[in-house]
């Protein structure tokens, strides 16, 4: 295990007992659905069918820095009983707030576009309905399982769906041949290789998503924990870490197929993929019918659960400006649902490439992420939001390391661009 988690899980590890664990499972998986989301199968597609398996370390890297931001993001939840966005508009100022959070309901939206649009591939793959049919009928089965279920219900459909992607990525690992001694070095190897920083920025984001740091406050806090005294606010922080770490691992497992499963099937026989469907197209003759559609419907399970996250880290984004945590029943969190999935449903109307539209729409995310991230070791470094929950020296340290890594890659590809 790397020195960083090995660090907070002696910290943060609770004495688990019996099924208590289970009790606590669920926010973790739910934000894990959206790092395995359509934008990731674009990005890990690309990245596995144009550089074989020199880009795995980046998934390592980015999963690493997410156990850390969505840990944190999880504990100014409970600590706080205040999600990232309620949190900065209190905290950061009124029109610093505004144009942070305006930023942040802006990612939402581009994390919806791939989202839905990976669905509609995935229904036009399998079923044939047309691209534009099939993102607003998952826009609209989106927003009603959103508004009309609770979080606990919620959480049970994408653990469900999770569990199938995991099961769909496996199988499709038995039928193809693995260079498993190039992937093990890659996974830990750091490379960049020319024009790849597109990609990579592109995996970084697909990762490390803004509106999952969002989201996982948001859902942490309505548990509203932080009401039940200081004793029990360290048991959850404990019981918090065991259920992100256990989700991001599982989050890692799933993108790192992805990328091995272009590079063995793609790039092993020079093929480079531009867009979805080609790829179901060029498994066919490869791996058999099955892989094929197991690969179509497992695209519609991740872009229709992604959508219902994105879009619920949308609303939670919108409600927290105005100081309110999400509610489906309040009309904030309401038109925060709506402006994101609208947004995106417009936007796809104009799209003429699906697939880099999904790919750049993560490189925007990519970019936006250092704002997040800024603004959430501000906020629980500081006592006066987090009283003695605050930040410890410890955790500064890999926060602001995480902070600068991912500065330092938009900096590389804003120039590289230029």
């Amino acid at each position: 295990m790397p020195v960083i988690l090995k660090k907070l899980f002696e910290k943060h590890a609770p004495k688990l007992g019996g099924l208590d664990i289970l009790k606590y499972i669920g926010p973790g998986f739910l934000v894990t659905v959206g790092f395995i989301d359509p934008g990731n199968w674009a990005s890990n597609v690309a990245a596995g069918s144009g550089y074989g398996y020199s880009l795995l370390w980046m998934v390592t890297l980015s999963t690493l820095m997410l156990i850390i931001l969505q840990h944190t993001a999880a504990h100014l939840g409970i600590a706080t009983g205040l999600c990232l966005s309620e949190a900065s508009a209190k905290y950061l100022g009124k029109w610093i707030s505004r144009l942070f959070l305006l930023t942040a309901v802006l990612a939402s939206v581009s994390t919806a576009l791939a989202e839905i649009l990976g669905a509609a591939i995935g229904l036009n793959m399998l079923v044939g309905l047309p691209i534009t049919v099939g993102a607003i009928l998952s826009a609209l089965l989106a927003a009603y399982m959103l508004l009309s279920r609770s979080y606990r219900r919620l959480e049970k459909w994408i653990i469900a769906f999770v569990s199938l992607i995991g099961l769909s990525f496996l199988f499709e690992l038995t039928l193809v041949k693995v260079g498993w001694n190039e992937a093990l070095m890659s996974w830990v190897i750091p490379s960049i290789p020319t024009g790849s920083l597109p990609i990579v920025m592109s995996v970084l984001g697909a990762v490390v998503m803004p509106h999952n740091i969002f989201l996982h406050s948001e859902i942490i806090q309505s548990r509203q924990w932080n009401l039940e005294g200081d004793e029990v606010i360290r048991k959850q922080l404990k019981y918090e870490f065991t259920d992100t770490l256990f989700a991001m691992t599982v989050g890692w497992a799933i993108n790192s197929a992805m990328i091995i499963v272009a590079a063995s099937v793609f790039h092993a026989n020079g093929i480079t993929v531009g867009e979805l469907p080609q790829a179901q197209t060029t498994l066919k003759p490869l791996l058999g019918d099955a892989a094929a559609s197991v690969f179509a419907l497992a695209l519609i399970l991740a872009g229709f659960s992604s959508s219902i996250t994105a879009a619920m880290a949308g609303g939670s984004i919108f409600a927290g400006a105005f100081q309110e945590p999400f509610d489906p029943a309040d009309s904030h969190s309401r038109m925060g649902v709506v402006v994101t999935l609208l947004g995106a449903l417009v936007i796809i109307l104009f799209v003429q490439n699906p697939f880099k539209a999904m790919i750049w729409s993560q490189i925007i995310l990519s970019i936006q992420l250092p704002f997040t991230i800024f603004a959430l070791i501000y906020l629980t470094s500081s006592s006066k939001v987090m009283g003695k929950f605050s930040n410890p020296v410890s955790h500064k340290i890999f926060l602001w390391l995480t902070a600068l890594i991912v500065t330092f890659l938009n900096v590389m590809l804003v120039v590289q661009l230029i």
